[in-house]
């Protein structure tokens, strides 16, 4: 009988990792664990004290810091791979997960269908000749070197990219691999792991292409499998049941989403929301059932496009079932920095950016050409930014991978504001409190139309102290909102209150809260 060797790639949560790794091997799999060295040390030693009775469980030989897009991201499942491979000799499968995955069939069913199907389990199409590739970078992920992190240090990125295409700094694909791309979430049986692991220390020129390629994860296996394995074996199709928004985003699994999730033909489905509690309890024991039959309709894709497809046109009449849940989730930090003078708010993140892992985004909601990652649209006009501005926070979390984000607001958006302290998330706000000059002033009144280039300088005279004082007044009206987590910092107080009050708003040590109050020219014109 099949047992399945669960390859867990995780970075957080760790009551919800050591849950899921003793549901998992409740049946008698097993699992090799992979937590991001970007997370407290602490965490992970919670786990391994957790699990330490549990022989079913191993963790990869080394932690790694992953990021999105990056070579880091298959360094560690290969690292987890290998632990797993000498672990547990008995396992006939190796199962990818990451800890939004849960089961959708009982152990039994999955064993059993895995020992009527002898082939691996993994998308894998032509690169070049397919379209899984919707927009973006396409062969420019491949015959350019990407050494930097896309989302985290952009500039480098495109400096980096742009620098190779202008000069031609092409390579060449190995010629004897077709590269194959796909979702990355695949079932693979032990003797193709163990083809791959033979392949990673034969093929050094290989491993050294995909190391510097643009989302290897989604090309590296992909590719080897179909390298190595007749095509008669290979199923080109995940076992983990995923869907993506029109926005582009991986669609998240509510409570009233069991029964749709137990119909399709697959074992496993991501992502399930953290605030599912009932229905992360009812899969977590459907694992373990004896249950051996499932009536499969399948209709989950076909259903969502329809949907999709109708709401594009103007004639939605359901409601999108993907979006039953409007909050950011409970587990989720949004840091927003209130403050009038914009430079003065972009330098602040500027130096919070380089000196946290934390993601920031300037003035979203008050900038048009604020700069935002493609997110299928919704971020295009700030008219569909406010529109759906929880969703749009959604996705920026996601696209982050991060349960913390820092973004600017001007100090007139209290009811935007006061909408994301009543979310669910932890909403924490920080006044940035200026000096105003009339020149600022003036400047400013003529930003929102209140005068123009020709005003007389008598008219303007008499207009700077109701414009201070409106200015004024709402920083003011925030103050007056009595937020629970409400800080501030001001131009005329000493590095040290500033770097207090800091510290506490980003929950950052003393060193890197007074190295960011101390940012140079910060409160500069």
């Amino acid at each position: 009988m099949a047992k399945i060797a669960f390859i867990l790639l995780c970075h957080k949560d760790p009551d919800a990792i050591i849950q899921q790794a003793e549901q998992l091997t409740a049946a008698g799999d097993y699992i090799s664990i992979h937590f991001d060295a970007r997370a407290p040390k602490a965490y992970f030693d919670r786990i391994r004290t957790e699990l330490a009775d549990n022989p079913n469980v191993t963790y990869a030989r080394k932690r790694l810091k992953c990021g999105w897009g990056e070579w880091s991201l298959v360094a560690a499942s290969l690292e987890a791979i290998i632990a797993a491979e000498e672990a547990f000799p008995r396992a006939t499968h190796f199962y990818m997960l990451s800890g939004d995955c849960m089961a959708t069939k009982s152990a039994r069913y999955a064993h059993s269908f895995l020992d009527r199907h002898d082939c691996d389990f993994v998308e894998s199409f032509d690169f070049f000749k397919s379209d899984w590739i919707k927009t973006g970078m396409k062969e420019e992920r491949l015959i350019y070197r990407h050494w930097f992190n896309e989302r985290t240090q952009k500039r480098r990125f495109y400096w980096s990219f742009w620098l190779q295409r202008r000069f031609g700094l092409t390579r060449e694909i190995p010629h004897d691999i077709d590269v194959q791309i796909g979702s990355q979430w695949w079932c693979l049986r032990r003797q193709t792991v163990e083809k791959i692991l033979e392949f990673t220390r034969q093929r050094k020129d290989v491993m050294k292409f995909f190391e510097t390629t643009w989302i290897p994860d989604e090309t590296f296996f992909q590719t080897l499998v179909r390298h190595l394995v007749p095509a008669k074996e290979i199923e080109t199709r995940t076992l983990t049941f995923l869907m993506f928004t029109d926005y582009g985003m991986p669609v998240t699994f509510y409570n009233d989403h069991y029964d749709l999730l137990l119909a399709q033909d697959t074992l496993f489905a991501r992502k399930i929301s953290p605030e599912a509690k009932e229905l992360k309890k009812r899969l977590g024991k459907l694992w373990a059932s004896e249950r051996d039959h499932f009536g499969i309709s399948n209709e989950g894709r076909k259903l969502f496009d329809f949907l999709t497809g109708r709401g594009r046109e103007g004639r939605r009449f359901a409601p999108r079932f993907w979006e039953t849940e409007a909050s950011l989730g409970p587990e989720r930090e949004l840091l927003i920095i209130a403050c009038k003078k914009w430079h003065v708010a972009k330098r602040l993140i500027q130096s919070i950016s380089a000196r946290t892992d934390l993601p920031t985004v300037a003035y979203l909601f008050n900038e048009e050409n604020t700069d935002l990652p493609d997110l299928g649209g919704i971020q295009d006009s700030l008219s569909k930014r406010h529109r759906h501005r929880r969703a749009l926070m959604r996705m920026l979390f996601d696209y982050h991978q991060s349960d913390r984000m820092v973004v600017c607001m001007d100090t007139s958006s209290l009811d935007l504001m006061q909408d994301f302290v009543n979310d669910r998330a932890t909403t924490r706000i920080m006044v940035v409190q200026c000096q105003f000059s009339d020149d600022y002033l003036q400047g400013h009144a003529q930003r929102v139309g209140l005068a123009g280039g020709e005003t007389p300088a008598d008219a303007m005279s008499r207009l700077l102290p109701s414009v201070r004082n409106d200015v004024l007044h709402e920083a003011e009206r925030i103050r007056e909102a009595r937020f629970t987590h409400y800080y501030t910092i001001n131009e005329s107080d000493p590095v040290e209150a500033n770097a207090r009050a800091l510290g506490q708003f980003l929950s950052v040590s003393d060193e890197e809260a007074r190295l960011i109050a101390e940012t140079p020219y910060l409160f500069h014109d």
